[in-house]
């Protein structure tokens, strides 16, 4: 950088301090992710705040079949930067699909995300569809109604099936009693 291309305060500047919320150690958050071409996501603050909601990833009309991950990718960096680095991500683990084409997306979304969270060092666990669905509703094959009704009856709005796994996989994530921290 070249020196003289900075300029010098005015003498008379006022030398207002800067907000001290500026440099406060923030920490990382949590990210819970229901992996599809309509991704449920649910996002724990460091500061114990929570937000959650979906993401479309369906590819465009004049798109490769890849360009849907180049934008999954794009979509983890942002989320990353938000939260100022992510501390752990948990994803539904789908063992089973209704159709082949089902199961190569979803195996798309998660070669994704795990070299992403290795590349950025970011821990990452697949949890049991059963586990999550037990966690909220007490059963482990819940339907799609019970699970948005276990998930409201918490204080939460999901908008649809995905964004009410997210919830229910970020509650059993960050449970002290029940999941894992």
């Amino acid at each position: 950088m070249d020196f003289a291309t900075l300029t010098m305060p005015a003498p008379d500047a006022s030398t207002v301090p800067p907000d001290p919320n500026l440099y406060r150690p923030r920490k990382p958050g949590i990210l819970a992710l229901d992996l599809g071409t309509t991704t449920g996501w649910a996002l724990r603050f460091g500061d114990g705040g929570t937000t959650s909601g979906t993401m479309t990833f369906k590819p465009g009309r004049f798109e490769g079949g890849g360009m849907r991950f180049l934008r999954f990718t794009d979509w983890l960096v942002e989320i990353a930067m938000h939260v100022h680095g992510l501390r752990r991500v948990v994803f539904e683990e789908v063992r089973r699909h209704a159709g082949t084409d089902a199961s190569h997306v979803y195996g798309g979304f998660l070669g994704t995300l795990t070299a992403w969270c290795e590349e950025h060092e970011v821990p990452y666990e697949g949890v049991p569809v059963g586990t999550i669905k037990r966690y909220a509703t007490g059963k482990g094959n819940a339907d799609k109604a019970a699970m948005i009704a276990a998930i409201r009856a918490r204080g939460f709005l999901p908008a649809d099936d995905n964004e009410a796994d997210a919830i229910a996989l970020l509650l059993w994530a960050t449970d002290p009693t029940g999941g894992r921290a």
